[in-house]
């Protein structure tokens, strides 16, 4: 298993295993040309888990100068439990430290019983003080 930068040659394979996951939404903010604006704006720091030359999982990451964010952060069930997120989830945060953003957020759909368990596991905190509102 090796894990490298996500590039846009990635995206069919990754767009396949966001529609494939339950509770994971693909949107339009997904589309191919929004992945390349996103991957340019963000460079260096969006990563994907590979086996055998087939992607199994996903960690995008981005930020806004302040805060990093992390996205789709997802592993092929039949390879959970074997730290890929981890890894994957680490290169991000060290991409982000090393540009000087030390704090970062993700967002997980209340019903995803699966992420969220994994990530309070990891002692990240939920927030119950704020809302998110979003405007399309």
């Amino acid at each position: 298993m090796n894990i490298i930068e996500m590039t846009l040659e990635h995206y069919d394979e990754i767009l396949d295993l966001l529609e494939r996951t339950p509770g994971i939404t693909a949107r339009d903010a997904d589309s191919r040309e929004s992945t390349r604006r996103y991957l340019e704006r963000n460079p260096s720091l969006s990563f994907v888990a590979m086996v055998n030359a087939k992607v199994i999982g996903c960690a995008m990451c981005g930020h806004d100068g302040r805060r990093g964010y992390l996205q789709h952060v997802i592993v092929e069930p039949a390879f959970r439990g074997r730290g890929i997120a981890h890894q994957m989830i680490t290169h991000c945060l060290d991409g982000l430290e090393a540009i000087g953003i030390c704090k970062t957020h993700i967002d997980v759909f209340r019903s995803n019983d699966f992420a969220n368990i994994y990530w309070t596991r990891r002692d990240w905190r939920k927030r119950n003080d704020i809302y998110r509102y979003s405007y399309n």
